[in-house]
């Protein structure tokens, strides 16, 4: 299995719990569920995808020393 899905598998979950916790229902005009929820899943996937980059990146670095 790719190393890099394993690390989307585990931190994916794990951002989107954390992006929950963050509570910016008032920011947005009432009755926009919809668009919560595609905000908290766009924001969860784009931070797990820097992460993700970020730990493959220093595996690889530190892979060469």
């Amino acid at each position: 299995m790719n190393f890099k899905l394993v690390l989307y598998l585990f931190f994916i979950p794990f951002i989107m719990w954390v992006v929950l916790q963050l509570n910016i229902e008032k920011y947005f005009k009432k009755n926009s569920e919809i668009q919560i929820k595609f905000f908290y899943l766009f924001l969860s996937l784009s931070i797990s995808y820097l992460i993700v980059n970020l730990l493959f990146d220093l595996y690889e670095t530190f892979s060469f020393l």
